[in-house]
């Protein structure tokens, strides 16, 4: 027993020495120098109270351990998401908006072209959508390289008076960055970010990942029925007009771009199970498919291969009938008519 507690309390002591000083490292108030001056002096601090372990003492390590750790606990649980700091241009707006009537208006939608990476023509536009001609609903997926590593935006389709679907609205859940500040996968265990929510036309959305950061792209058509797609776009902007009022921080595995949705969708759909999929956002489609929410008759790998849209998005970059020519082949758009009911 007491070898246990003995081997107990050193791995607490590297746990909390770890932990403690990537929460430092990331969140402790300071200029990035002095904040990994402060996560070095937790190191060392955490270090002598090993080092009077193994001297032989029990208590005074594990008093001091107790103190040093509630101390950083209470810092740490004092932290909160902010909503009025210097953001990035690209998530300076969240997605919120009203519904009048049968039309949902969205105060700000993104409409940006893209230059580089970090370089764009800013606008933001109001737009109204009729929620009667609300007609599809697409998951796609932009991957990067790194293994079940994707980001997922969602694009809702209206029809136009002949049922052509010919406006689409892209909605993205996002890392809230403040300008000049990079994203680190590892400060988003450590509330370095706050959460967003974007909408933005379809076109930026895309071809941002597709043309400009060179990522691959794949789009699915879901099968996802009118009744539940309206309800899920009305739940993401409710969300977003709560975010504004409430921010949150983002979280690499617990709030990104895959579970908040997935959190939406478990409201409006009664019985979906939780997946290790969920975690790993580019084995979504996966989840997806294998629970009837991709057009049926196709393996999850034919769908991905006729869903990659990554070359015609960078072959028609400017085209005006974009969003239709990414759809070409695509399973679910083989036809340019939108194929889920519209209401008259």
């Amino acid at each position: 027993m007491s070898l246990l507690l003995d081997l107990a309390l050193r791995l607490a002591l590297v746990a909390c020495a770890l932990w403690g000083a990537l929460a430092l490292a990331f969140r402790f108030p300071a200029a990035p120098v002095r904040r990994r001056l402060v996560a070095l002096g937790w190191l060392l601090l955490l270090g002598l109270l090993l080092a009077w372990h193994w001297q032989g003492a029990r208590i005074g390590p594990a008093l001091c351990l107790a103190v040093a750790m509630g101390t950083l606990l209470c810092w740490w649980r004092r932290l909160q998401p902010a909503g009025d700091l210097d953001w990035a241009d690209d998530v300076a707006h969240l997605a919120t908006g009203r519904v009048v009537g049968d039309r949902l208006v969205l105060d700000r939608v993104r409409r940006f072209d893209w230059c580089s990476r970090d370089q764009a023509r800013t606008a933001w536009e109001r737009r109204e959508y009729d929620l009667t001609r609300l007609a599809s609903l697409d998951l796609i997926v932009s991957a990067w390289g790194r293994p079940g590593i994707a980001h997922v935006l969602l694009s809702f389709g209206f029809a136009d008076e002949a049922g052509e679907a010919d406006d689409f609205v892209a909605f993205s859940v996002e890392v809230r960055r403040e300008r000049h500040e990079p994203f680190s996968e590892l400060g988003g265990f450590f509330k370095r970010f706050e959460l967003a929510i974007i909408a933005a036309d379809e076109r930026d959305a895309v071809r941002l990942r597709s043309n400009v950061r060179g990522e691959r792209v794949t789009l699915y058509r879901t099968m996802l029925g009118e009744r539940e797609r309206r309800q899920l776009l009305l739940a993401l902007v409710e969300e977003a007009n709560r975010l504004a009022l409430e921010p949150r921080f983002y979280h690499t595995i617990r709030a990104n771009c895959t579970t908040l949705v997935f959190s939406l969708m478990r409201r409006i759909t009664e019985g979906l199970p939780l997946d290790h999929r969920l975690l790993l956002t580019g084995l979504l489609p996966g989840y997806v498919h294998d629970h009837g929410g991709l057009v049926p008759g196709y393996s999850l790998r034919e769908l991905r291969c006729r869903g990659e849209i990554t070359r015609r998005a960078r072959a028609c970059h400017d085209a005006p009938d974009f969003s239709r020519r990414i759809r070409e082949g695509v399973p679910g758009w083989e036809s340019s008519k939108a194929e889920q009911g519209v209401s008259s």
